[in-house]
């Protein structure tokens, strides 16, 4: 089983729970923090990255450009819905550049820059709730990687058992809410639906959860089991209460033995696999968000020139319909989504798509497409989450 949630920055990953410590119980965590390490109050507006009606990290200029096949370039605006009848909670992954084992409580350039890549948009269908937490940096990533510690997971977990605790007796009020997470922040998740949400009344207002980059197991052949008690597999975007959870890698680069995917250590469970793309199990056309000019985040290629001979791409991002495909496919160490680029010589756009794990000019493909799991779907599973609104609105016709 690999240990817990994975975290990417810097071509690096991060076990944001470790064997013993990722079991523990909230009570275990709050003994294990260090002295001194104040409480956050969640009440203080800095203390967020995005909250409903602000001009913050979630208000940034989402506008895209559709490049079509024959390079045509087409504008298209993006929309918030200000009146969202559900709520959307994220954590983001390990981006945090700070010099500590644990990051500070000041939003930098990287919290801001994930925020506005993975989901800022989902502003479009729900109301935004993205706290600060004192995450393990991309420093401690590091040396966790050499075997020197993972900094202070209790510390990082507490943070957004309180941020959710002040949003659930602040801002719920009922609501339908969908726990949206990458990485390390998808593996805080998991950890905050098994002890607060599966199985507890609470459950009843899951619309549902996006765990990409971390994983979640099942018993094999099932959908429910294992990871999560009573929370399934989303199979179909009309059903709610469920869980989205995939690694992307590129079909011709499939995960490897040494790769982030392992092999879970129960021989009767597996990894699962959502496509977003196509919830029941087949391919489907990815509706990828993708940054037009730079990097995103994390060690990877720069953008390309997205189309030959072309005009500059005025957006901050790129839609790129038709190109990219995926489907959950089976390797030596478990399921994958396998993400196939469907380029052509009558194509004039980009030959290929950055977003792999790039260090000292070497693509290090145990890494798969990690740092753009969410940016490769994210079109597909706001459709999805769109529609899971409306269904748990029709069964809560009181919200």
């Amino acid at each position: 089983m690999r240990i817990a949630s994975m975290a990417n920055y810097g071509g690096l990953l991060l076990a944001t729970a470790l064997a013993g410590v990722a079991l523990a119980g909230a009570d275990a965590f709050a003994q294990a923090l260090s002295p001194g390490n104040a409480r956050n109050d969640y009440a203080k507006p800095e203390n967020w990255l995005c909250r409903p009606g602000r001009d913050d990290a979630c208000a940034v200029d989402l506008n895209s450009t559709i490049v079509a096949a024959d390079g045509t370039l087409m504008p298209a605006a993006f929309h918030a819905d200000a009146n969202a009848p559900i709520d959307c909670f994220y954590l983001y992954p390990t981006v945090s550049r700070d010099q500590t084992p644990n990051s500070d409580m000041l939003a930098g350039e990287e919290e801001r820059g994930v925020v506005r890549q993975q989901f800022a948009r989902f502003a479009s269908v729900c109301r935004p709730f993205a706290p600060l937490y004192r995450q393990m940096t991309v420093m401690q990533l590091r040396k966790a990687i050499a075997g020197e510690g993972a900094g202070d997971q209790a510390l990082a977990y507490r943070d957004v058992v309180d941020a959710w605790t002040y949003y659930l007796q602040h801002d719920n009020h009922g609501r339908g809410f969908v726990l949206i997470g990458h990485s390390q922040g998808a593996g805080n998740l998991q950890k905050l639906l098994q002890e607060r949400i599966d199985g507890k009344p609470l459950r009843k207002q899951l619309v549902s959860a996006i765990l990409a980059g971390t994983d979640v197991d099942v018993p094999k052949g099932r959908d429910v089991g294992a990871t999560f008690k009573t929370i399934a597999l989303c199979r179909s975007p009309a059903q709610t209460g469920c869980v989205i959870s995939y690694d992307a890698f590129r079909a011709t680069r499939p995960p490897r033995e040494d790769s982030i995917l392992e092999l879970p250590s129960d021989p009767g469970v597996e990894h699962a696999c959502t496509n977003p793309a196509d919830l029941s199990g087949g391919e489907g056309f990815l509706k990828a968000y993708l940054a037009a000019h730079s990097r995103g985040f994390g060690d990877s290629a720069p953008a390309p020139a997205w189309v030959r001979n072309g005009p500059d791409i005025a957006t901050p991002f790129v839609q790129v319909p038709g190109l990219l495909s995926a489907r959950c496919a089976d390797s030596a160490v478990g399921a994958y989504l396998a993400v196939t680029l469907h380029g052509s010589p009558l194509d004039l756009r980009a030959d290929d798509i950055s977003g792999d794990v790039v260090t000292h000019g070497q693509v290090r493909e145990r890494w798969g497409l990690h740092s753009i799991d969410i940016d490769l779907a994210i079109g597909n599973l706001i459709d999805i989450v769109s529609a899971q609104r409306a269904a748990w609105l029709r069964a809560h016709p009181s919200h």
